[in-house]
């Protein structure tokens, strides 16, 4: 019993809530889904400009690369 309650309350100090302007300072950039959007931009444009295809991301165009 006592070891239940020793890891509810190690549990619930790690708990705290994160004000919406504190939010900036812990994000990470490392943690971003496109870390450099330029570079991800480049490389969508690359893809479906082989693939002859736009996979999902909206726009037109054909494989020649001519968008």
């Amino acid at each position: 019993m006592k070891l239940i309650a020793l890891i509810l309350l190690i549990g619930l100090t790690a708990c705290t809530e994160v004000l919406p302007r504190q939010r900036g300072n812990l994000a990470l950039p490392q943690m971003a889904f496109t870390p450099d959007p330029l570079e991800f931009g480049l490389r969508q444009h690359t893809a479906f400009s082989k693939e002859a295809a736009s996979g999902g991301y909206g726009g037109g165009g054909g494989g020649c690369g001519c968008n």
